[in-house]
């Protein structure tokens, strides 16, 4: 016997041909990927092959065999484990060409069981269950209807219906129009069809019904029609509704005033509203191309991410957070963002639903509050500062100056002791100006305050406190590197800039190791939105910040023992940096050098 090689061998359809003594003879490839076969089924018979199918498919064959040319339906059988599986299958009969091999079967069967498990669970919800059959005999003009036929068309049991008064049960119209239509492609061309459509009962009841109607064809001639009738009027209803439903929530999607967004499960967009767009700057069609990861701040995506695979676990049912997306200008974007996940009927999750605010606009006010508490609260604790060193040195100066006092005029005294008291005097007269001229320094600084910020370009006024100090640099053997952009400029006091440059970097030379061959100094700057970061970084002495960490930036403060040190370069820097809006931080390790960050505001 030589097999039927199948023109359709590679088609998308699960199909296999058999013989009359049902070995397989041929098969398509998407039967064995369905199916999980190898192609060693080959000869094989059938049933053997493939043991767990409905009995209702061997029964089919067996009619097909005897010269039935088309038989189909759809069953389900329980396994061993307990688990359904719902078959759906069409088995025919072709032709024999040689005339030598016996009739052929041709049987396309699927595996329907996740389109069996959405309806039967959509009926269970709807609590419809009434299936009746039918049955048209063309030969003897007969029409059989089962009880449940009868109960959905409301008739009494003894009803004698045949096929115009079956017909005429179809609403005028459509309804009517169609089956008539189906009926009579099925008599005359062996269509089958399966169709919702609407009847009115002997009752007047409107009814939405599934009819579904199989030809049996013998010798290209239709002899019977079999079917299945069921009322499925609350589905019908409810899906009717839903469809509304979905359309009134698309509408609601649209129309949003906040941001909405159905995103895939690898976090493709699927749908974006207008709201969004709008937040976003992009169209709707640039969004659709990308993924949240995409447009996401990097330091938010983690967390993100983590709740996301927390709600496909289920172990939460949604999640807020707030977060940061970049613009289509790669501006930030602050938003508050809630996920839910959307689960099919299997209650897997189909996709998500995201909800976006857009709070930029509370964003920068709360960071423009911040920095103004924290401007005032750095200003406060420098009044503290003052405040104490004023209370403190003068009092120390005046305390001193009174005792020198009761010296000179203690006439008791030697005049060699009053002599002496006399230069002690002087020089704490000098000490007490010194303080004074110090403390007015500070004052200053607090009084320009208000002055109005200029904007200044940062590498020109760089590059012109080193030419200052050009002779200072090169005494020093001092080796300065500059990468300052161009673009960056700055809000300030050009004094003030002048005078901060001038002290970290001299602070810088001043300080330097001298075991060290070199002395080394990296001016950098770099740009972040609204600020600017003023970096100067040293190979100096370093500073040990667990012992002199809180004590850095104190007026009279020093830390190496130079005979120039007056502990006052550090303390009026910051204060200027603070008069300007801005911060100064400090990373140092002994031995190792120094780095200062500024942190200024940008123009």
């Amino acid at each position: 016997m030589t097999p039927v090689k199948s023109v359709f061998q590679y088609a998308s359809i699960p199909f296999t041909i058999i013989n009359q003594e049902q070995s397989i003879i041929d098969y398509s490839t998407q039967w064995l990927n369905s199916f999980n076969l190898d192609s060693d089924i080959m000869g094989k018979n059938f049933f053997e092959a493939m043991p767990q199918l409905p009995e209702e498919l061997k029964i089919d064959i067996n009619y097909c065999l005897e010269g039935i040319k088309t038989r189909s339906d759809s069953k389900r059988i329980v396994q061993k484990n307990g688990d359904s599986i719902w078959y759906d299958w069409k088995v025919s009969l072709l032709s024999d060409q040689d005339g030598n091999d016996g009739p052929k079967i041709l049987v396309i069967l699927e595996n329907i069981t996740h389109k069996r498990l959405e309806e039967e669970l959509l009926i269970k919800s709807q609590q419809v269950a009434r299936i009746g059959g039918w049955e048209v005999d063309l030969v003897k003009n007969t029409l059989y209807w089962s009880k449940i036929t009868k109960e959905i068309h409301e008739v009494p049991e003894d009803y004698l219906p045949d096929l115009a008064k079956g017909i005429s049960f179809y609403k005028e119209g459509y309804s009517r129009d169609t089956i008539s239509k189906l009926v009579k492609e099925g008599i005359e061309q062996g269509k089958k069809w399966d169709v919702e459509l609407q009847i009115v009962t002997s009752k007047g009841n409107v009814v939405w019904v599934r009819a579904i109607g199989e030809p049996e064809m013998l010798n290209d001639k239709c002899v019977r029609i079999v079917g299945t009738f069921q009322d499925i009027d609350g589905r019908k209803r409810a899906q009717l509704l839903l469809e509304n439903s979905r359309a009134s929530l698309k509408g609601t999607f649209d129309n949003s005033s906040i941001g909405m967004a159905l995103v895939a499960k690898n976090g493709k967009f699927i749908d974006v509203n207008s709201s969004l767009c709008e937040s976003l700057g992009y169209t709707k069609e640039n969004l659709l191309n990308l993924n949240f990861q995409d447009i996401t701040h990097p330091d938010d995506l983690e967390i993100d991410l983590k709740l996301l695979n927390e709600l496909v676990k289920g172990k939460r049912n949604s999640y807020q957070i707030e977060k940061r997306y970049f613009n289509n200008n790669r501006q930030l974007v602050y938003v508050i963002l809630t996920v839910t996940a959307e689960r099919n009927i299997d209650g897997e999750i189909s996709h998500f639903i995201s909800q976006i605010v857009d709070i930029s606009t509370r964003i920068k006010a709360e960071k423009k509050l911040k920095g103004l508490l924290e401007l005032t609260t750095n200003q406060n604790n420098s009044l503290m500062n003052f405040a104490h060193i004023v209370s403190h040195n003068l009092r120390s100066h005046a305390a001193n100056l009174t005792m020198i006092s009761d010296f000179v005029t203690d006439e008791s005294l030697a005049d060699d002791i009053r002599k002496d008291s006399l230069k002690l005097l002087t020089q704490a007269s000098q000490g007490l100006n010194e303080t004074i001229s110090h403390l007015n320094e500070v004052v200053q600084v607090k009084l320009e305050t208000d002055k109005k910020l200029k904007s200044i370009p940062l590498k020109p006024l760089v590059e012109k406190v080193l030419n200052d100090i050009r002779a200072v640099i090169d005494e020093n053997n001092a080796d300065i590197f500059i990468d300052i952009p161009d673009s960056i400029q700055v809000k300030g006091v050009l004094a003030y800039m002048e005078s901060i440059v001038l002290n970290l970097v001299t602070n810088a030379i001043k300080y330097k190791d001298q075991s060290k061959n070199t002395t080394k100094v990296a001016i950098t700057a770099t740009d972040n939105n609204e600020t600017a970061v003023l970096q100067i970084e040293d190979n100096g002495l370093g500073i040990d910040l667990d012992k002199y960490g809180e004590k850095l930036f104190g007026m009279y403060k020093t830390f190496h023992g130079n005979e120039d040190a007056r502990g006052i370069g550090l303390f009026i820097t910051k204060n200027q940096i603070e008069s300007m809006g801005g911060k100064i931080v400090v990373e140092s390790q002994p031995t190792i050098g120094t780095i200062f960050k500024v942190t200024l505001l940008k123009q």
